[in-house]
């Protein structure tokens, strides 16, 4: 099962401003321990909604919107993609993250669930989508 927890963004991160010491450490161990428990898979931030954009869907049309975006409550700012055996597994493990506005501050993460091949009915589309997965396993253990 995997999970991806979402760290939100704020004025600050928005604003570039970078975290400090005691985060990035914190941050580190948080990820340390996951990769020594052999369940991260990802986790990285994401640079400002400025340097982003969005693409807008309506009927067979697209339009390109450059960032920023005023919402930053429905902004990512970062996040850390964790493979385990149980939603449980999961909790205790969001439970530890650091808080990313830092000690003492108010804020929250999300987490959610992926879906897997396994959750969709069988079909010529999900077969395509295995093929591309063993590829890309093949790809990666050729680098």
């Amino acid at each position: 099962m995997r999970f991806m927890i979402i760290v939100k963004a704020t004025a600050d991160t928005e604003a570039g401003v970078m975290p400090g010491e005691p985060l990035l450490t914190a941050m580190a161990q948080y990820h340390e321990q996951l990769a020594t428990a052999g369940v991260l898979v990802d986790g990285s931030g994401l640079q400002a909604s400025s340097k982003g954009w969005r693409i807008r869907y309506a009927g067979d049309r697209r339009s390109f919107v450059d960032g920023p975006f005023a919402e930053t409550r429905e902004l990512t700012a970062g996040y850390t993609i964790i493979q385990v055996k149980s939603r449980e597994e999961a909790i205790s493990w969001s439970m530890r993250y650091p808080n990313p506005a830092g000690e003492g501050r108010e804020t929250e993460i999300e987490v959610r669930q992926f879906f897997e091949l396994e959750d969709f009915a069988c079909g010529e589309a999900i077969d395509r989508f295995r093929e591309i997965g063993e590829s890309q396993r093949a790809i990666s253990g050729m680098l």
